[in-house]
């Protein structure tokens, strides 16, 4: 079941992306586009990914990613996402 999710999440990254009719799409656009998916998908796959993406360097930084995820969800009605 997983795995088809993150199939899917790729599929959709790749029509978001080639739906921007660029020749060329440069490596943020497709992390941000990584990052955005994941964060509806999975939390700890999102603070994975953002961990090197973004380059953590210290706690400091997973805290910061961790308090977003948190502020995102006390604005929605499901507080656990999977």
């Amino acid at each position: 079941m997983r795995r088809e999710r993150l199939e899917q999440m790729g599929s959709k990254i790749v029509r978001e992306l080639e739906n921007l009719g660029e020749a060329e799409i440069s490596t943020d656009t497709i992390g941000e586009a990584v990052m955005a998916h994941l964060r509806e998908l999975d939390d700890v796959a999102y603070v994975r990914f953002a961990s090197v993406y973004r380059n953590f360097r210290e706690p400091k930084d997973f805290e910061d990613a961790l308090a977003e995820l948190a502020a995102e969800d006390d604005g929605k009605a499901t507080p656990h996402r999977k």
